[in-house]
């Protein structure tokens, strides 16, 4: 099985360790994981934006970087949900433009084998336990790409609920936005942090020590917000917590 690792604008700009704990993850699963040089954004700020034609050569990039892998694992449920979302439809909107199959080609070459971390390593790997230590109170905000566009559902929790010392805090309104959804932040600050802040009171009331989710750009807010609130809680994402054992706490 020979996997590429897609580790995102987010995580190579800003939080690196998150792709070095995939790869730890995954090699401790005995994996052989690869990071090709070639991949950049998957284009999802700029096809949010409304430029399609724009992200029409991250497409293609993305499908060359990854042609010669059996999977793609990425760590963000919304660069997932571009793949396989978004994809196919800037592929058949070129079709019916008349500017040929080339995208519909490249889309249908990538999705199939792009996944979310949580769900490669239940869906394909077939595993819950991932030997993980992590011994804090934890509450986990399902982010919005994963819940309804990739329908992660339990999966991230199954993970969770089995890693050593972790005990799991139920999140009220755990399905709302925490009001990032990428460049809505930017463009409805005031918006955003509302929601932001209604998503740290939730987080607040578990009297979890850390939360986490599946994507760092969600994380990024939520964050921010308990900073600027002066919150003891910590925002960690759900592969460093996978990632972690006895061993490497020492």
């Amino acid at each position: 099985m020979r996997v590429g690792l897609f580790v995102t604008c987010v995580n190579d700009s800003l939080y690196p360790r998150t792709g070095r704990a995939v790869v730890t993850l995954l090699e401790r699963l005995g994996v052989q994981v690869d990071f090709p040089m070639a991949q950049s954004c998957c284009g999802q700020p700029m096809f949010n934006t409304g430029y399609r034609h724009q992200t029409e050569p991250l497409v293609r990039r993305y499908a060359a970087a990854f042609r010669d892998h059996d999977y793609v694992v990425t760590p963000s449920g919304s660069c997932a949900a571009m793949v396989r979302d978004n994809y196919p439809r800037i592929g058949a909107r070129a079709e019916a433009e008349g500017r040929g199959a080339e995208l519909s080609e490249a889309a249908a070459s990538a999705v199939p084998k792009t996944y979310e971390l949580t769900e490669f390593l239940v869906d394909v790997l077939g595993v819950t336990d991932v030997g993980a230590y992590f011994p804090h109170t934890v509450t986990y905000h399902p982010t919005c790409h994963g819940l309804r566009a990739l329908g992660l559902g339990e999966r991230p929790r199954r993970l969770l609920e089995r890693v050593e010392g972790l005990e799991l805090r139920e999140l009220d309104g755990a399905e709302e936005c925490c009001g990032f959804g990428g460049t809505f932040a930017v463009k409805n600050p005031a918006v955003s942090a509302a929601m932001g802040s209604d998503k740290t009171r939730a987080i607040a009331r578990t009297g979890a020590e850390a939360v986490c989710t599946v994507d760092n750009s969600c994380l990024m807010h939520i964050g921010g917000v308990l900073a600027r609130e002066g919150s003891p809680v910590r925002p960690v994402h759900i592969a460093e917590i996978l990632a972690g054992t006895k061993e490497s706490t020492r």
